[in-house]
């Protein structure tokens, strides 16, 4: 497969550049098999078919297993991608696939047959181990020629922040990115750079030797989640501020500044706080950070809480940072916003894709005028999808939003267990990028619960061509 830009590095030189881009005709899909009915068998990279065209359209074309059983794929990056756009000897060619439950790295070749990936190498959880890390979760490269993976425990799942280096041509473990003798965060998660202003975020989820085995309020209280967005120096490794969102801001999740790599704001999306907050630079050189978005919890009768949050599992932004979405796995919804002011976001598109309060379930919404307006549950091809929409990914035009239902198997055994015994499922929204607006596109859907040996769980997307959540663009590439 031909690079985007012939005579350059991967990527593109900029946002706009990027949304004239090719339209998707596959994408890449992590599946995990653990606690399903066939978690005797390992996770595997799907790749999908995502071309109208093709007769083979919304449907999984290849599977690549991988070497062990109980892996826990999430979360996938590149070994190259827009940051590296100067580069003319780099290609964006190998896919870069953490697993959450066992430590392992698989690095997959995506370049010498895109419909037919195969694993080039594995970096085994005591390489990891070796430099004091485990848990590797969010990947990003580096302009560098350095992967780089934050980590979230150390080799026994206590909780430990900490991001590894891996060369990207030789992929071998270097070692740690951050300066020996810097602070660290309580907790890891998602992190996002940009160099113009010196600057790396890094967020929070938990600690790993509990989450890692269901959710339990009371870890909240006893203070083993995060509620922080940490702030590094690019240049010198170094932390430099911890952000405290307080309650409204507890779980920072996926973090995103806007792609245009002029501009120093960023969005957070706060999981269980229901929160979405701006992070931005002040004129003294210091990073803040205010509450632009809330979601509230509703009332409830028969679930686990009295009150059921909207749980923002996952964020983007379009590629000419003119829309925030994210989603609301535990109420159902997939949101849009308007941000072109970034401090008053303003909602344009809102889509029900079940939730566990839907028509049907045992969960009734007390909240005064709500409990007869629930939603009927999403019926595909004739078949019931379970959960609530999770992860998303977004077509480079801004047209086409993908998203999995797929949290993480020991949160989804807890609060979708149907999902589960089901499978998992991927859909696509037809998104009004004029006026604002979401249309599931009915033609499509990819049924997790059909596949050979058994039901799985679908989770992280990405496109061979790159995409909006990790083409990182830099300030001296950049053109209109």
């Amino acid at each position: 497969m031909a690079d985007c830009c012939k005579g350059t590095g991967p990527g593109y030189p900029s946002p706009a550049a990027a949304i004239k881009g090719p339209k998707e005709k596959i994408i890449y899909v992590t599946c995990t098999r653990r606690h399903t009915a066939s978690a005797d068998q390992p996770d595997y990279l799907a790749t999908v078919d995502v071309d109208p065209d093709s007769p083979t359209y919304s449907q999984v074309i290849h599977r690549l297993p991988m070497t062990h059983v109980g892996d826990e794929l999430h979360h996938s990056g590149w070994n190259a991608c827009s940051s590296c756009y100067n580069d003319a000897g780099v290609k964006r060619s190998k896919l870069v696939l953490p697993s959450l439950f066992s430590s392992r790295v698989y690095i997959i070749d995506t370049y010498t047959d895109p419909l037919q990936p195969k694993i080039l190498k594995v970096i085994e959880p005591e390489d990891l181990a070796s430099v004091d890390m485990g848990t590797p979760h969010t990947s990003h490269c580096l302009a560098d020629g350095n992967i780089m993976i934050s980590c979230l425990s150390d080799p026994k799942n206590n909780t430990k922040c900490g991001f590894i280096l891996i060369d990207s041509e030789t992929l071998e473990l270097k070692g740690r990115w951050e300066r020996p003798d810097s602070d660290l965060p309580k907790f890891g998660y998602d992190f996002w750079y940009q160099p113009k202003f010196d600057v790396m975020l890094s967020t929070e989820w938990g600690a790993p030797n509990l989450w890692k085995f269901g959710f339990d309020p009371a870890h909240v209280a006893e203070g083993n989640y995060g509620s922080h967005v940490n702030v590094w120096g690019w240049k010198d490794h170094v932390l430099k501020q911890s952000l405290d969102l307080g309650a409204d801001g507890a779980i920072p999740l996926e973090v995103r500044f806007l792609h245009d790599p002029d501009q120093p704001v960023a969005f957070v999306g706060c999981a269980l706080g229901g929160s979405v907050y701006r992070i931005f630079l002040e004129e003294g050189g210091t990073w803040a950070a205010e509450k632009v978005i809330s979601v509230p919890a509703k009332n409830v009768k028969n679930w686990a809480l009295p009150s059921l949050p909207g749980l923002i599992t996952d964020i983007l932004i379009s590629m000419d940072d003119r829309f925030l979405y994210f989603v609301n796995w535990l109420q159902g919804d997939v949101r849009q916003y308007d941000v072109t002011d970034t401090r008053h976001p303003k909602l344009v598109g809102q889509l029900f894709l079940g939730g566990v309060a839907c028509k049907g379930s045992p969960v009734e919404i007390t909240e005064e005028g709500e409990s007869n307006n629930l939603t009927e549950p999403v019926c595909l091809n004739g078949k019931r999808v379970y959960g609530g929409p999770q992860m998303i990914q977004l077509s480079l035009d801004g047209k086409r939003l993908y998203l999995s239902n797929s949290l993480y198997t020991g949160w989804d055994k807890q609060f979708y267990p149907d999902l589960l015994e089901h499978g998992a499922a991927m859909l696509q929204i037809d998104v009004d990028t004029v006026n604002g607006g979401l249309r599931l596109n009915e033609a499509f859907h990819v049924d997790f619960g059909a596949e050979p040996g058994g039901p799985s769980a679908c989770h992280e997307m990405r496109y061979p061509g790159g995409d909006c959540t990790s083409d990182i663009f830099l300030s001296d590439t950049a053109e209109g």
